[in-house]
């Protein structure tokens, strides 16, 4: 009996919404975050005393600016509800769209019509947020109007024309939609931090804000406005560029995505002028001295540089390294090279991008606070690290550029596919993480001897990672892996890794700017800028410090032995990585109990909520 032969379905294409629902969901959590934050943290600052009718803690802008303040308030606000809006739209479209899956029977590009407009209307949003909290002069409010014109203006043109016109070929080629997929989602992940972090910054102006009249300036304006007005300038008008651009590469991707490869001149360029405009604003506002400014100019323009030198001079024909097992399991679609590249591409454009948001911040606002007012030595808006501790801090700046220099490097590196191959991608890493390390150890403390403590438990989890898979392995017999082995490993190695940067991101941030702020002044043998738990709570501040700093270091050894094969696979099988997770993890919570609270009975209540929790996995 001849077998019936089915006609063949036709493919399904699916909305850019459902194949980028993650990155969807992390740019709507990010807008969640940022505004969520700003409405509590309104840019000019609060009043700091309670003087003629005004109130301590109302913000500044609320007196001086009032029309100005609502603007920023409703378009925040709106920004806000919108996100939240998005992230339940995008939960309910995917159930949607497995079920109609499952049915066979799809629309989807009907019903991801309402949710584009609260995407675009996220991003409106944050641009009226972002000009009515940030722009107080001419220039900048001029520059940042023309910018949102220009954007306004075309993406309308682009949603019009046909551009179908441009492109020659009309067949959709597997490896070049594999590679746009590879694109969206790197753009969309480099936007949303870039977003999140411009947003930021341009709302906090680095130096502050002033408080009080005098010396021609008024209540709200930037401290720097008086003694680095330039420097102000350069830093606002680089990263309202980084905003805009970083925007524009969402607006493109969400009303014009099927016509990727139409745009990717546009889209290339906008992640150029990303890039650019925050090194710029890094550059303008984490420093005050030409020569230390031309010094991070030239590392940053050098190392990319560098990067192209290579890319252009080494040859594309990759050194294979992979054993004939490896080769075996990806035989039939890839090498176990490209294929461990493909795998790490999310992680390391991750790792990336959130090293570039911590150090891009830390810069500037660096460890020990900025002075208030001008005195000996100092003006108001400077570092007081800088004035205390002139080395320390140096050392501090310079660590801290590597690492954000370095991070964009690395998310240039990731689309150069001849350097991965030779290990330039890895080398950027790793020196990434070395420059976080020495940032962390430099700023989070204020004597040599924490600092070498702090750099040494690097050392000593590598030898504890080497002991525990030396002693758990000499009874291992080599096996002949598998694929479904393979894959378990592969997985297991996404998750740590991403709790590693996680963790990382978080205690980089908490042990540069520890809980209850900096002294303002000199104190009982104390000086400006050290921790004010420090000066009240020394033990606690101890507990604090050690917990944060031994989580923070776990999560760099951890990241760095998860970037390596030779290094991961015998760790992963022995466990080793995850004793050092379990222990970060309740490294965490030691931090976050004494640095959260001065009370031992609700230090002890969080332990036991913890425990709580943990008890119901088990």
């Amino acid at each position: 009996m001849a077998t019936m032969v089915q006609p063949a379905m036709p493919p399904v294409h699916t909305a850019l919404e459902y194949s980028l629902q993650k990155y969807l969901l992390l740019l709507a959590t990010m807008v969640i975050t940022v505004t969520y934050a700003a409405g509590f943290n309104t840019p000019g600052g609060v009043w700091q005393v309670t003087h003629e009718g005004k109130l301590a803690g109302d913000p500044i802008i609320l007196e001086t600016h009032y029309h100005r303040y609502l603007s920023f308030y409703y378009c925040n606000a709106t920004a806000f509800g919108a996100s939240l809006v998005v992230m339940v739209f995008i939960v309910i479209l995917t159930v949607r769209h497995d079920e109609e899956k499952r049915r066979g029977e799809m629309d989807p590009f009907q019903s991801v019509v309402l949710l584009r407009v609260f995407m675009l209307l996220v991003v409106l949003s944050l641009m009226g947020a972002y000009g009515t909290g940030t722009c107080r002069d001419k220039s900048s409010t001029v520059y940042f109007a023309v910018l949102v014109a220009a954007v306004l203006l075309y993406i309308p043109v682009v949603k019009l024309l046909d551009l179908d016109c441009w492109v020659t070929d009309k067949h959709e080629d597997p490896v070049m939609l594999k590679a746009q997929e590879r694109l969206r989602k790197l753009l969309m992940l480099l936007a949303t931090f870039a977003v999140s972090i411009t947003y930021c910054a341009g709302l906090n102006t680095p130096g502050g804000f002033w408080d009080s009249t005098g010396g021609g300036h008024h209540p709200g304006d930037v401290i720097l406005k008086d003694h680095h007005n330039a420097r102000l300038t350069v830093f606002l008008l680089c990263n309202t560029t980084a905003f805009v651009a970083s925007l524009l590469i969402i607006m493109l991707l969400i009303v014009n995505s099927k016509k990727l490869h139409a745009l990717s001149l546009v889209l290339y360029a906008c992640i150029v002028v990303t890039l650019v405009g925050l090194i710029g604003a890094y550059v303008a506002g984490s420093c005050r001295k030409t020569s230390t400014t031309a010094q991070v100019v030239g590392l940053a323009g050098g190392a990319v540089a560098l990067a192209y030198i290579l890319r252009y001079t080494l040859p594309s024909k990759s050194l294979s390294c992979c054993s004939s097992g490896e080769t075996r399991f990806f035989a039939t679609h890839h090498s176990a090279e490209e294929e461990a590249m493909d795998n790490a591409h999310p992680l390391v454009v991750l790792l990336a991008t959130l090293a570039a948001t911590i150090t891009y911040t830390a810069g500037l606002d660096p460890p020990g606070g900025l002075w208030q007012d001008d005195g000996d030595g100092h003006m108001a808006g400077d570092p007081m690290l800088l004035t205390t501790n002139a080395g320390r801090y140096r050392a501090f700046f310079y660590c801290n550029s590597v690492a954000f220099v370095t991070s964009l490097v690395v998310i240039v590196l990731v689309q150069m596919g001849n350097l991965v191959r030779h290990h330039m991608l890895l080398t950027a890493m790793i020196l990434n993480l070395f420059g976080l390390i020495g940032a962390y150890a430099a700023g989070s403390c204020r004597d040599v001897s924490t600092s070498i403590y702090a750099m040494a438990l690097t050392g000593a989890v590598l030898v504890y990672v080497v002991i525990h898979i030396v002693f758990f392995t000499l009874d291992h017999k080599d096996k002949k892996d598998n694929y479904q082995e393979e894959k378990l490993l592969e997985k297991r190695r996404k998750r740590l890794l991403l709790f590693a940067v996680l963790a990382a991101t978080i205690t980089y941030q908490a042990g540069l700017t520890p809980p209850g702020g900096f002294l303002l002044q000199d104190k009982l043998g104390h000086h400006a800028g050290d921790p004010v738990l420090l000066y009240n709570y020394p033990r606690r501040y101890n507990a604090f410090f050690y917990s944060n700093s031994v989580s923070f270091m776990l999560s760099i050894t951890l990241i760095i032995l998860l970037v390596n094969p030779n290094l991961y696979r015998p760790a992963i099988r022995s466990n080793a990585l995850s004793v050092c997770m379990v222990v970060g993890l309740f490294c965490s919570m030691g931090a976050y109990a004494a640095g959260s609270t001065q009370h031992r009975k609700t230090s002890i209540y969080v332990f036991m909520l913890v425990a709580m929790v943990l008890s119901l996995f088990y």
